[in-house]
């Protein structure tokens, strides 16, 4: 979509993996939140698997949900949420493997004192939620970003009993990855998305 002058309209990138769906739902509900703020869109993207074959490639276009992400994506971004399912306490391959490629984009500080926020899913409630969050901050603070998290505003922090943290929003998908968001864990998509998308617009006026 563009504006009525014909340029761009801001958006802000949801980027994610997801291997079982449960991360992907977030970020669905991430981009509702982003999209309850006037004057600003979201762009959800995705990245594809990493495979140990180094003969195997990827379609150019996903069979189903989000397109792959492109560092077009990135670079004219308003804002940036990065979401990953939890591996061993840190983000999964495809996603670190993307950011690895975005080295240019750094080099032309394209990103920088944009607002960005992060956003994972795990199997138990004790799954590294925290740190896999955290590990996806590192490469947006040397892209030189501005870290948003979820304040304690937001009242389903202390009343979650599932996912849910000041770092960022989280789910607790089980061990099968079939269980639903919480409605705490929705809202604090949503809210997320709300936080980040308001100050993409505070920070480009400044």
């Amino acid at each position: 979509m563009s504006a009525a002058n014909g340029s761009p309209s801001p958006y802000v990138l949801v980027l994610y993996y997801s291997r079982s769906g449960a991360t992907a739902k977030m970020a669905l509900d991430i981009a509702r939140g982003v999209e309850q703020v006037s004057g600003i869109e979201a762009r959800v993207r995705t990245v594809p698997p990493v495979s140990p074959t180094s003969e195997q490639t990827s379609p150019e276009i996903p069979a189903e949900g989000a397109v792959y992400c492109t560092l077009e994506d990135l670079q004219h971004c308003h804002g940036l949420i990065l979401g990953s399912p939890t591996r061993f306490g840190n983000m999964a391959a495809p996603l670190k493997h993307f950011l690895d490629g975005t080295s240019g984009l750094w080099l032309n500080g394209s990103l920088i004192n944009k607002p960005a926020a992060a956003f994972t899913s795990t199997g138990s409630l004790h799954g590294g939620q925290e740190t896999t969050l955290l590990t996806m901050m590192m490469p947006l603070l040397h892209h030189g970003m501005v870290l948003a998290g979820l304040p304690y505003s937001e009242s389903d922090l202390m009343e979650t009993q599932s996912g849910g943290t000041p770092y960022g929003a989280s789910h607790v998908a089980g061990t099968q990855a079939d269980q639903p968001l919480t409605d705490e864990e929705k809202r604090l998509c949503i809210a997320l998305g709300k936080r980040v998308a308001t100050l993409a617009l505070t920070l480009d006026t400044l």
